[in-house]
């Protein structure tokens, strides 16, 4: 009995070995992958630029041409910047949620936090034009934009906080999938509601934002977004040792000494943050807080979170540099909804989860 058990540590320790090795070896692959997909996010799109003037643009050189200094540094350069922080925001938000709620179809958009900051936006745009609270917002400027951010943030946390509260009533994970999807409808209804109520133009750029999109974001706008982004990313790195003893369990946690609660709020905070920031700026992104955890923990065969935070925010930001080149579609001038395309990318992921629910949260 005594070799069987040497046996199996022995075989245990070999294991955990290769994991490391495998994850040394994948981690530079994956940064060179995103910083690739960044530079051809940079050179496609309705006109098409040469990689090598990308980068000279990028090294502050003299191209060959002045326009594409102008496509690159005005409008490409804020978009991809906006995808790689969108990516690693939302993946790292729904890799937080799916540990807490232990529920591997856990995520921003899943579980509601994403339509509760669509609420929050929809206030802003929609209810203050509506009376007559948006001018004087427009004229503050950059005021209007904090005030979309604020906004998201607490619509997020509001919806996820509820999520939780009843999660210690419901211990079913599919039920409260259900309860999150059902403040998902709640939040849509109260929205549909203002949008009745609003002007033409008012409508369109709200259903013209819902569709998600990286374009938008100004580079005045990213001094706001890549803070908050940074602040909710530095938070979920905090919280990785204490995210990786709720693995665990609720009651193992508690007699391992976490502060429970303190925890809960962390977390949420972070999501909230996450989540909400990009919503704000960039829509609704469906599905890349569902798909990017699942894919870095089979990739990496771990569910450290000091290396799945990092990992999972690479993941996401090339996942939506993708997303993004696929809906300009490179060389037309048409483009596609950022939102179908993350679709049409993360339903088979999610399927292949539905179909495999084999536990990784233990």
């Amino acid at each position: 009995m005594f070799t069987r058990s040497y046996r199996n540590n022995k075989k245990d320790k070999n294991k955990l070995k290769n994991n490391r090795s495998w994850q040394v070896i994948i981690f530079p692959i994956l940064i060179g992958s995103l910083i690739f997909v960044f530079l051809l996010n940079l050179a496609f799109g309705s006109v098409n630029i040469p990689i090598q003037q990308v980068i000279i643009i990028l090294l502050g050189g003299e191209s060959e041409k002045a326009t594409w200094t102008t496509i690159i540094l005005k409008f490409r350069l804020p978009k991809a910047l906006t995808a790689t922080l969108a990516g690693a925001a939302l993946g790292v938000s729904g890799l937080e949620m799916q540990t807490l709620f232990k529920n591997p179809l856990a995520g921003p958009f899943v579980l509601g936090i994403s339509s509760g900051a669509s609420l929050g936006v929809a206030l802003v745009v929609l209810a203050t034009n509506t009376t007559g609270m948006g001018v004087w917002l427009i004229k503050l400027g950059i005021i209007d934009d904090l005030s979309l951010v604020i906004a998201a943030c607490l619509g997020a946390a509001l919806v996820l906080g509820m999520v939780l509260l009843i999660s210690h009533r419901v211990p079913d994970s599919m039920t409260l999938l259900i309860l999150g999807l059902l403040f998902g409808y709640a939040t849509s209804a109260i929205v549909s509601i203002l949008l009745h109520f609003s002007e033409n133009n008012q409508i369109q750029s709200y259903l013209q934002w819902t569709f998600g999109s990286f374009g938008g974001v100004t580079w005045r706008q990213m001094v706001i977004l890549a803070p908050v982004i940074m602040l909710g990313l530095t938070i979920a790195l905090l919280l990785s040792k204490a995210l990786n003893v709720m693995l665990l369990g609720e009651s193992q946690a508690q007699t391992l000494g976490l502060a429970l609660q303190q925890t809960r709020f962390w977390i949420i905070t972070s999501a909230s943050i996450l989540a909400g920031a990009i919503t704000a700026f960039c829509g609704p992104i469906g599905f890349l807080g569902v798909i990017v955890p699942h894919l870095c923990r089979n990739l990496f065969k771990t569910v450290n979170h000091k290396i799945l935070i990092p990992v999972v925010a690479v993941m996401g930001a090339i996942l939506a540099l993708i997303a993004d080149l696929v809906s300009q579609l490179p060389g037309s001038e048409a483009v596609l909804p950022l939102n179908s395309v993350t679709a049409l990318i993360g339903t088979p992921v999610v399927m292949w989860v539905i179909l495999h629910r084999r536990s990784r949260f233990s």
